[in-house]
């Protein structure tokens, strides 16, 4: 198993100790974390088959859609164009990813504003599972609160897949839960009426940064969430860069008790906040409020678009290694004209230290 090993940058400031993803402290009257152990049979009898990359080849994963929404499956290398920086590309390839293999994360906020919905994300998310994983894909499931936590690292096992989420539970660091440091089971103790400790962009950080980076080929995060921070030590940039820099596609389910917000009405601002992180790496956020079939519908339409994909891949006409953002836009047209292309915005070009 690939345990990982991550670190809150406000921590090593004050103890410059690095911690290790562990899960998080349950009450004393709650059921036992996860710590399921992973089968890796399936992944060691069928090797995983990925997209071999160098550092100056560019793959970029793109989903088309025409006029009226409808996703666009049979486009071709003469349907698509690719600009960097403005300047247009050669590609070196163009193909549809349908049965290309797949990393996908699943990222669960655990914080107490999501104590109503939590059983319905826990149901859709592991029905889901059950029908897109296949024989060469993996998937892995973190949870985050006041904490972030691994709940079960990469595998193809499905069974495992659903009894680790079966296990994650709400956790404000309350009231018998745990108190003190994030990511330890120490967190901070929520104020009345108001919610405290989720660390969204930092597990969107950890993970992109330290668990999916160095995996090539298609990738994907979905996050669970009300869209709320309340203590990320990582900053809404740093985040999108890290998931810009792993290839990662997020897409976000707006999912929320909505009496916690008062309707909505106050102290709300997650629909845009995702909106932000979405669109810079190629996906979208849908808002589900707190309806369980468009819960359902919301997975069924992610796993439409997972398995309508592109990838275009080229050398960039730019050379220099500078570690600079470079802006891409794709460009798709067929008989009716133009169509509208899903993709991150951009990428950090390899840097000389790297």
């Amino acid at each position: 198993m690939r345990w990982l090993r991550f670190v809150i940058p406000a921590l090593l400031a004050a103890a410059a100790i690095p911690l290790t993803w562990g899960q998080s402290a349950p009450s004393p009257d709650a059921p036992p974390v996860s710590n399921v152990p992973v089968d890796n049979s399936a992944t060691e009898e069928t090797p995983r088959e990925t997209l071999k990359v160098t550092s100056n080849l560019v793959s970029e994963y793109f989903t088309v859609r025409d006029k009226k929404n409808a996703l666009i499956p049979f486009l071709t290398k003469n349907d698509c164009n690719v600009f960097e920086d403005k300047e247009p590309q050669k590609l070196t390839s163009f193909v549809a990813e349908a049965n290309q293999p797949l990393t996908l994360g699943i990222l669960i906020d655990t914080s107490g504003s999501q104590y109503n919905v939590l059983p319905l994300e826990q149901q859709s998310a592991s029905a889901f599972l059950k029908r897109i994983l296949r024989e060469k894909d993996q998937a892995f499931l973190v949870s985050f609160d006041v904490g972030v936590n691994l709940e079960q690292d990469y595998t193809n096992n499905v069974r495992e897949l659903d009894r680790a989420i079966s296990k994650v539970q709400i956790n404000t660091a309350a009231g018998g839960g745990s108190a003190g440091v994030p990511g330890i089971g120490q967190g901070p103790v929520p104020t009345q009426g108001a919610p405290k400790g989720t660390l969204l962009y930092d597990a969107v950080y950890e993970v992109s940064d330290h668990k999916i980076h160095s995996e090539s080929g298609r990738k994907a995060l979905i996050l669970l969430t009300d869209g709320e921070d309340e203590g990320s030590v990582t900053k809404p940039k740093a985040a999108i860069e890290a998931a810009q820099n792993a290839n990662a596609i997020i897409y976000v389910i707006l999912i929320a008790d909505r009496g916690f917000y008062g309707g909505f009405s106050m102290g709300y601002s997650g629909d845009y906040q995702m909106r932000t992180l979405t669109e810079a790496t190629g996906g979208r956020v849908i808002n589900v409020g707190n309806n369980g079939k468009k819960l359902e519908d919301a997975f069924d339409q992610i796993e439409q678009e997972l398995r309508t994909q592109y990838v275009a891949q080229y050398v960039p006409v730019n050379k220099s290694m500078d570690g600079k953002f470079r802006k891409v836009d794709i460009f798709c047209k067929d008989t009716d004209g133009d169509l509208k292309v899903q993709a991150r915005k951009g990428y950090f070009a390899v840097g000389d230290e790297d």
